[in-house]
């Protein structure tokens, strides 16, 4: 059996250990067997010790703009005896239901007491795995060692992270085969079914998987590392340290590995902290396993999204405002803002995941545009589902909750897991108000939702809890109040010695409650009794201090508080009768503990059901929001074609920034006239407009209705902006380099399928350059069917519509006013885009002359910009062939155009096409105009 070597000065090998020669000899000191019972390092039970459930360290896990991130500073670890990786084998009782297949591993039979070997995957030995699923791609590939693995063996290695606390379900991934330098990233929003991390997964079929130690403790293993494991039972796992899964790390192998070529990648993973993470756990290990590393810029990197939805960079988020508003972090004018009405804090997740990661599946799509629809046409639906949503809490936070085991039997444990069982209660109860709302739904995707409530494991959890815990025990709001509810949950008669410390902890609080009125009418007081869950019970009044005697308080008063005319305070004998009540609270919770915990153990089985659950209840809270959008604005149902066209469409966030309404603009782009080139005067409207194009495709993609009067999409696939103009001290970036890593990025990623923004591109270099590379640009887009915008004040870029004919030139139209207090001309922005190249010359010096610029300067830039546009103007005229060639080329657009989409009756059709025709006759006299002029 091959053991890997280890060098001396390997840093895996523990102070004082013997070098590799004698651990040879001594037999294998690091453990890379199956192992049946998981370990934990020290520094991960300190760490998970320290920290409430659902936080990493002491800071928790941060949201981002396309994601959420890990700790920048992992707390931390001490070195860990023996081996810091140690592989794992699933342990989940419960086996869920898989749509997929795996084969069976001979590991699976080998003596789990003999000390396991992992072998590196391209060693000589390494055993071909009966009934193991062996696809993978078929390349070529050279072998470094006297390997003889077949080409059709699984090669891939994934490392696995996931979130926690508020990021629970953000999914970061990295995956390198061993056959071939290439590494794929991938970072993405899932639910609770973890379907997207199985289908990837599957799609990978994956040599080994690694995940964190923290996520697979005894007993208390995360949801996603059981569905792994028993999706995937016969392929290796390895846990790794957390403190491995650095994103600091991360970013720095992607710098120093990456070729070149392909190193726009750095632009798209900046911000995503999982897949980062997850990429240095995984490079890590496999230098470990490998006994080697990789050289410097040899590895090619690639970033993919989740299957099925829209991929939008980091920079575009941040450009469109999708979540945090550029000039405010702390207000909501951004996209999210916009739609964000939800009762839930599960469907704020979602609605926020689906903004960053739109679908692209039209069919998924119409399935949420229809539940809106119905919601919108039936209002006694929408009251009602919107009445009972609003009443549930967080439940997959209250999953998450329930499923953990404590370590220790603390005071706060017990508390916290009868207040999650009145939680459960609360959930469960709301489920038949929620079916009786949905059931006379006619949407399919409701009628669905409705299905998956008449599960019967909710009526036997329901059943079950109803059995030992009271009726009226219910959520309520006040610390007072769920007290209460916790000390009288679970039923009377189930527990004789906690029947007697309620009635003990009930007389406590009548005393207390008879106390204060004892003392109100000794000292004639409006006394009152108050509760806080910091102070325990104490006492409160509200009076005139000209009321009190001498203005002050009695002596036996102490801990006075005041505030304007209240007053809080307690009194000796309060404090002691608090004392008492809290060691009846603790006597209390102790044994209603016991008898919860008895109660999860038997509903445990059953717990599944409300995973599908939580998955409903944010669905539906955000279908509810898009509706309750729609009808503080006249919105209306997209449609998806082949064609981007909307009439009399807004800016969503501008509307509600704005006292009145926006100005609405049409939008029209098709295959045969794909690239669009706007122009216009600084402050027109040019960069509004790109971004109400991206905010509106969103929308769509994502199921809500959008602001126009009539909206058609093609699906974007990607959505790339080039907006921003900002330098980069970080990255030690100028504007133009910023403009530059930009522009490469969108370059090296688009294709066919997406939708580009491009605004005044090349403003970082002189004019020549920036003509040239907008120019050169431009072309390269033109190769492409995607959707491009391409704002610019650069007008010599306007005459490219002579060569191609896909381009279109538009522009924001102005109005001169006279200005009679200054007798100037003033410009009025009509926000009103008009096809054509803007009339406006020279715009720019017309803006110098309002501002303090000396006159003379502004004659003299007016003289010198007037020679050089006439020279650069001279050639670029065009001839009536080309004219011709484009009319051609319109018609022939459009006839496609309507054979693909049209809808029309014959007769309407019959009149369009006539139209169509007579458009098409009347370009021949521009042409011939055009033909006059340049003879002239």
């Amino acid at each position: 059996m091959l053991r890997p070597e280890i060098p001396p000065t390997s840093p895996y090998v523990p102070a004082g250990s013997p070098s590799s020669v004698e651990a040879r000899s001594q037999g294998p000191r690091y453990n890379f067997g199956l192992q049946e019972t998981p370990q934990r390092c020290p520094s991960a039970q300190a760490a998970s010790s320290s920290s409430p459930p659902g936080t990493s360290g002491a800071a928790g896990d941060r949201s981002r703009s396309s994601s959420s991130s890990l700790p920048r500073h992992p707390p931390s670890a001490q070195p860990a005896q023996g081996s810091y990786f140690t592989n794992k084998r699933p342990y989940a009782e419960n086996t869920l239901a898989s749509h997929f297949t795996a084969g069976t591993s001979s590991s699976s039979a080998r003596d789990s007491n003999y000390p396991q070997i992992l072998k590196t995957p391209l060693s000589a030995g390494n055993p071909q795995r009966p009934g193991y699923k062996s696809w993978t791609l078929q390349m070529e590939y050279s072998a470094t060692s006297s390997s003889a693995v077949s080409a059709h063996s699984p090669s891939v290695i994934v490392a696995v992270v996931e979130g926690r606390g508020l990021a629970r379900g953000e999914i970061g991934m990295a995956s390198i085969d061993l056959k071939s330098p290439q590494i794929i990233l991938s970072q993405f929003a899932d639910n609770t079914t973890y379907a997207k991390v199985i289908t990837k997964l599957k799609i990978l079929s994956p040599l080994e998987i690694i995940m964190s130690n923290t996520a697979c403790v005894v007993g208390n293993s995360t949801k996603l590392f059981t569905l792994i494991t028993e999706n995937f039972k016969n392929v290796n796992f390895t846990t790794v340290q957390r403190k491995y899964f650095n994103e600091t790390k991360g970013l720095e192998y992607i710098e120093q590995l990456c070729i070149t070529e392909f190193s726009t990648v750095l632009m798209e993973v900046q911000s995503k902290y999982y897949c980062l993470a997850a990429v240095a756990a995984l490079l890590k290990y496999v230098e470990f396993i490998q006994n080697s590393v990789y050289a410097p810029k040899s590895l090619k990197i690639s970033f993919q999204g989740s299957e099925q939805t829209a991929m939008i960079d980091s920079s575009s988020t941040q450009n469109l405002e999708l979540l945090i508003n550029n000039q405010d972090s702390r207000n909501n004018h951004t996209l999210f803002g916009v739609l964000n009405y939800t009762k839930t804090p599960g469907g704020s997740r979602r609605l926020r995941s689906n903004i960053l990661e739109p679908l692209i599946d039209v069919e998924t799509i119409n399935m949420r545009l229809d539940c809106v629809q119905e919601l919108l046409q039936d209002e006694e639906l929408f009251f009602g589902l919107q009445s009972v949503i609003a009443r549930f809490l967080d439940t997959e936070q209250l999953l998450s909750v329930l499923v953990q085991i404590p370590k220790q039997d603390t005071v706060n444990a017990a508390e916290s897991k009868i207040t999650n069982l009145i939680y459960l209660k609360h959930t469960l109860e709301l489920v038949d108000p929620l079916k009786i709302t949905l059931k006379n739904c006619n949407t399919p995707l409701l009628r669905a939702y409705y299905g998956s409530l008449e599960d019967k494991r909710f009526v036997i959890i329901l059943d079950k809890i109803k059995t030992v815990i009271n009726d009226d025990a219910r959520y309520m709001k006040g610390c007072l109040n769920m007290r209460t509810q916790k000390c009288y949950a679970v039923r009377s008669n189930i527990n004789e010695f906690l029947d007697i410390a309620r009635r003990t902890y009930t007389e406590i609080v009548d005393d207390i409650a008879g106390m204060i009125s004892q003392l109100a009418e000794k000292y004639s007081l409006p006394l009152r009794t108050s509760f806080s869950s910091t102070r325990g019970f104490f006492i409160q009044m509200t009076t005139d201090c000209t009321a009190l005697p001498n203005d002050q308080l009695p002596s036996e008063f102490i801990k006075i508080c005041k505030m304007k005319n209240s007053y809080s305070f307690t009194s000796a004998d309060l404090i002691k009768m608090n004392e008492r009540c809290q060691e009846s609270l603790r006597e209390i919770y102790h044994m209603t503990y016991m008898i919860v915990c008895k109660l999860l153990s038997e509903i445990y089985e059953h717990i599944h059901c409300l995973y599908k659950l939580s998955d409903t209840v944010s669905m539906l809270d955000m279908l509810l929001s898009f509706a309750h959008a729609c009808t503080l604005s006249d919105y209306v149902r997209p449609e998806f074609t082949d064609t981007l066209a909307i009439k009399n469409g807004w800016h969503p966030i501008l509307e509600k920034i704005s006292v009145e309404k926006p100005v609405a603009n049409n939008t029209y782009i098709t295959e045969g006239s794909n690239f669009f080139i706007i122009t216009g005067p600084n402050m027109s409207g040019k960069s509004t407009y790109l971004k109400q194009i991206a905010l509106c495709q969103i929308m769509a993609q994502i199921g809500s209705y959008v602001p126009a009067e009539y909206a058609s999409f093609r699906i974007a696939e990607q959505i790339f902006t080039r907006i921003s103009t900002d330098d980069d001290i970080e990255t030690n970036s100028s504007t133009f380099m910023k403009e530059m890593k930009e522009i490469a990025y969108i370059l090296h990623n688009a294709n066919d399928k997406s939708l580009i923004l491009i605004d005044e591109l090349g403003r970082g270099t002189n004019t020549e350059e920036g003509i040239g590379i907008c120019y050169a640009v431009c072309e390269y887009l033109l190769s492409l069917k995607a959707f491009t915008l391409f704002a610019t004040h650069f007008l010599e870029l306007c005459h490219i519509d002579v060569l191609y004919p896909n381009v279109e030139n538009v522009h924001f139209e102005v109005q001169h006013v006279k200005n009679t207090s200054r007798s100037k001309e003033a410009i009025l922005y009509t926000y009103k885009l008009s096809k054509g190249l803007t009339e406006e010359k020279n715009y720019g010096l017309k803006a110098a002359e309002v501002s303090s610029l000396p006159t003379s300067i502004v004659l003299d830039a007016k003289e010198i910009t007037s020679q050089i546009t006439r020279q650069i103007l001279q050639s670029q005229r065009s001839t009536p062939e080309l004219e011709r060639q484009r009319a051609v080329y319109h018609l022939a657009t459009r006839l496609v155009q309507t054979a693909r989409n049209s809808q029309l009756d014959p007769d309407s059709l019959r009149t369009y096409l006539s139209n169509l025709k007579k458009k098409y006759e009347a370009d021949f006299p521009r042409a011939e105009q055009v033909s006059g002029n340049t003879e002239e």
